[in-house]
């Protein structure tokens, strides 16, 4: 933590102002502030950024490198600020010089690097390895455009390029010393050598891998980690000029552009065979580049390859780093010269993997034929990988080629992503217990009961730091006030205010600082959206990826239906409610943009409709990101926590809306029945299908959505009214989402948990209507989210998978 006073901070500001503007401050607009409040606090975090590296580097401590496709990180000044435990100083200090902080901090663009759950969660996880003073490090991909800038035009989702560098990125550091050459292409020659069997690559496409450093402070500034992210580039600067003077403008270009494509854009669009080589270029571009960058680090400060996998550790976030183990294997192999069983100790013991969905289409697959030519050598690699397993599996299930075939890593011409990773890691772990059982038992089964030992549970959790201290101030004071500010290094001590939510006065300062939050957002929209909103109305929030297992679909039928009720009776008795939605659709996934559509047909329709504005509203905020997310999450009176269950590995959105005073409707998914455990049934809203009256459906059939469409007249309605023209005048617009739950009988169950839902949403009104009751169990919920901080994700990461000796408890 940084000791500097008001007085001192104002003349290192201006000094700052002075030195990188070269004119003072009253000369300076809103923005030229932001970049000296910035470079200001980056030359507090550079020394100890340093340190910390020279402590690595001398103290042997085991590296911990956290290799994921995102880093949603957000705005970075706010945490800076916090975590030097400065902020409070540097706001009075810019106040005297008439200077709005908030201001400033709202100046910077949210880093455009992940686009939902992932993204964040590898986020909140280097906060949490830098608090705990774990050597922990992001290894990832700086995506110049990031996923997409989302807006709305004519009700539908446009995409348009998320320029978030336009502006430069100043927490970033080229290190252009620290490039990595990546290989595409070519072929390999085979030689035996001495009795030893060379491999060499030839005729590949070399790309320069160039990395930028971003530091990530740690609380009380006692550790500054490293994330590094890869951008693409050329190997030479030269300009084909000979053929742009004889006319060939595109192809000057074309090479420069196909490069460059690689460190463009997250998540392209891969429906097509352009779009599927040009993602796994991704993958493999950072890995190699990381995994590259870390051996070599490594040996330079006198570490030897044979112990490689007891002083670093590779884990993989989800299926999309995986290539990390071939490539590990290659350096092992074909650079240090090491036999295939002691390149294999090695990789295996290094590296770790979790899985964050059971989705198939996250657990990736590639053509064989296309993995093969883009990448000759790592293909040989998988191949041998895969030879030894399956001889493996063999030896155990003698004769059970079905069986087989299912747990092979290449398989039916394809490279299966997700059994590369469980074979070649030592520990593979679930995100909720829920969704490792599922793991265990079902998507993974085989994989399992082969390799029991590997498979383990890590429930995971959101960085109280930022999604509760620094982004709902008024809430902190309280807990401050209330039980000491021992919460913000030991966050399980929220619990204390447990003893506290009886009391009236706390209630009501509870309905208070809520009720505030809630003007700042009503504010907002009216900003933004033009839209009128009640602050004494429930808000009623669903954020988060577009998705139809998490069923925004579900939620836009309540609404339907709650509007046809109240035409129906106008004088309904019902406490009024405003719906928020926000989120993305992958660009490529029409059913998803069909449903941001129709939640903004329905807004039109009941927000021009005077008989129904007194009680209820719908807005959909335009391109979700963590600074807008923080603003709605604290304002939040219900969070929608929907999806089908046994489809959402954990959520994390759901452990933010509850540590901030939000009750959760939900289903019992992913880590929805942990908090369900922690705050008790009667603290939570909980409807819809049992896990595994959910498996039982998909496993032996027997749900028919068009019986529930057939006998229930509430449904009825609502499904008709999505193709008879009461929402759009084009009667077909809709009809993608009537086929899914009609036609192709419902995958995720929307109308069989649609009575369940709305009879839980009628509980919702009741409580609601009784101050004190409704906030103590918002102060319940507040009490018992300590134990979701990521601090006790990454303890239990590092002391259970990595290895990795905790500097101090903070639990």
């Amino acid at each position: 933590m940084i000791n500097i006073g008001k007085e001192e901070f104002k003349k290192a500001y201006l000094k700052k102002f002075l030195e990188i503007h070269g004119e003072e401050l009253g000369e300076g607009n809103s923005y030229k502030k932001y970049e000296a409040l910035g470079n200001l606090v980056k030359d507090y975090v550079g020394e100890k950024w340093v340190e910390t590296t020279k402590k690595y580097n001398n103290s042997g401590e085991k590296q911990i490198y956290y290799f994921s496709m995102e880093f949603l990180l957000g705005r970075l000044l706010g945490d800076a600020l916090l975590n030097l435990g400065i902020r409070d100083v540097c706001r009075e200090a810019l106040k005297d010089l008439g200077i709005d902080l908030g201001e400033l901090e709202s100046l910077e663009h949210d880093q455009g690097l992940g686009n939902g759950g992932l993204g964040r969660l590898a986020a909140c996880f280097l906060d949490s390895m830098a608090s705990l003073n774990i050597a922990g490090h992001g290894c990832g991909i700086r995506y110049k455009y990031g996923f997409f800038e989302q807006r709305i035009v004519d009700d539908k989702q446009v995409e348009v390029s998320d320029n978030w560098l336009r502006d430069g990125n100043l927490w970033e550091k080229r290190k252009q010393d620290k490039k990595e050459i990546v290989k595409f292409g070519g072929e390999v020659i085979t030689e035996e050598v001495n009795g030893v069997m060379k491999f060499t690559h030839v005729n590949y496409e070399p790309i320069l891998a160039i990395p930028y450093d971003t530091p990530v402070v740690g609380y009380e500034h006692e550790t500054i980690n490293n994330l590094r992210l890869w951008s693409a580039e050329t190997v030479s600067d030269e300009f084909d000029f000979s053929s742009f003077s004889r006319g060939e403008f595109l192809k000057a270009l074309e090479y420069k552009n196909s490069v460059e494509a690689i460190s463009q854009v997250l998540y392209p669009n891969d429906t097509q065979y352009e779009g599927k080589i040009l993602r796994l270029k991704q993958q493999y571009f950072f890995v190699s580049a990381g995994v590259q960058s870390i051996i070599r680090h490594y040996k330079k400060h006198g570490g030897k390859i044979e112990n490689l996998d007891e002083k670093i550790a590779i884990h993989i976030n989800d299926t999309h780093p995986t290539l990390a183990i071939p490539e590990l294997m290659r350096i092992l192999l074909d650079e240090e010269g090491l036999g295939w069983e002691e390149a294999w100790k090695i990789t295996t013991g290094t590296i770790s993997y979790t899985n964050h969905t059971i989705l198939a289409e996250a657990l990736e697959k590639w053509p064989i034929d296309m993995f093969k030519t883009l990448l000759p050598r790592i293909y040989m690699i998988v191949e041998e990988i895969n030879k030894r397993y399956c001889q493996e599996l063999w030896n155990k299930y003698i004769g059970q080629w079905d069986k087989i075939s299912r747990m092979a890593i290449i398989a039916d011409g394809q490279v299966r992503m997700a059994h590369l990773a469980v074979v070649g890691s030592h520990s593979v772990n679930g995100v909720a217990k829920l969704h490792t059982e599922i793991l265990k038992k079902q998507e993974m089964k085989d994989l399992y009961y082969f390799y029991p030992n590997k498979f383990n549970n890590k429930t995971n959790g959101i960085t109280h730091r930022r999604w509760l201290i620094k982004s709902n101030p008024q809430l902190t004071r309280l807990l401050k006030n209330t039980i000491g500010d021992g919460f913000i290094k030991h966050p399980t001590d929220l619990i204390k205010f447990e003893a506290e939510v009886h009391k009236k006065e706390i209630q009501l300062e509870l309905a208070k600082i809520k009720r505030l939050n809630k003007e700042k957002l009503a504010k907002t929209i009216l900003n933004t959206k033009g839209i009128i909103i009640d602050p004494d109305s429930i808000f009623d929030v669903q954020v988060k990826r577009i998705h139809a297992y998490k069923r925004q679909s579900l939620n836009c039928l309540k609404i339907m239906h709650l509007y046809n009720e109240i035409l129906a009776n106008p004088n309904k008795d019902m406490v009024p409610r405003t719906f928020i939605f926000g989120g993305k659709a992958a660009p490529s996934y029409y059913l998803a943009k069909n449903t941001i559509e129709l939640i903004n047909k329905i807004a039109n329709v009941i927000n021009n409709d005077k008989r129904v504005n007194e009680k209820m509203k719908v807005v959909f905020l335009d391109n979700y990101r963590v600074s807008l997310a923080e603003e709605i999450i604290r304002a939040t009176d219900l969070s929608e926590q929907i999806s089908t269950t046994t489809k959402e590995a954990s959520g994390t959105s759901n452990m933010k809306f509850m540590m901030n005073g939000a009750l959760t409707i939900a289903t019992l998914d992913g880590a929805n029945i942990e908090i369900k455990d922690e705050v008790g049934l009667d603290n939570i809203f909980i409807f819809g299908l049992q896990s595994q009256e959910v498996l039982d459906y998909y496993k032996y059939g027997g749900y028919s959505s068009y019986e529930y469409y057939r006998d229930d007249q509430r449904i009825r309605a609502v499904i008709d009214d999505l193709i008879n023209g009461r929402y759009c005048s084009d009667k077909e617009r809709f009809r993608p989402i009537y086929d899914n739950l009609i036609t192709y009988n419902d995958e995720f169950f929307v109308l069989k948990d649609f009575d369940s839902y709305i009879e839980t949403n009628s509980r919702v009104d009741d409580e609601f209507r009784d101050l004190y009751k409704w906030q103590r169990k918002c102060g319940i919920n507040i009490a018992h989210s300590g134990i979701f901080s990521s601090d006790r994700t990454i303890s239990e990461y590092a002391t259970g998978i990595w290895g990795s000796e905790l500097i101090y408890k903070n639990l």
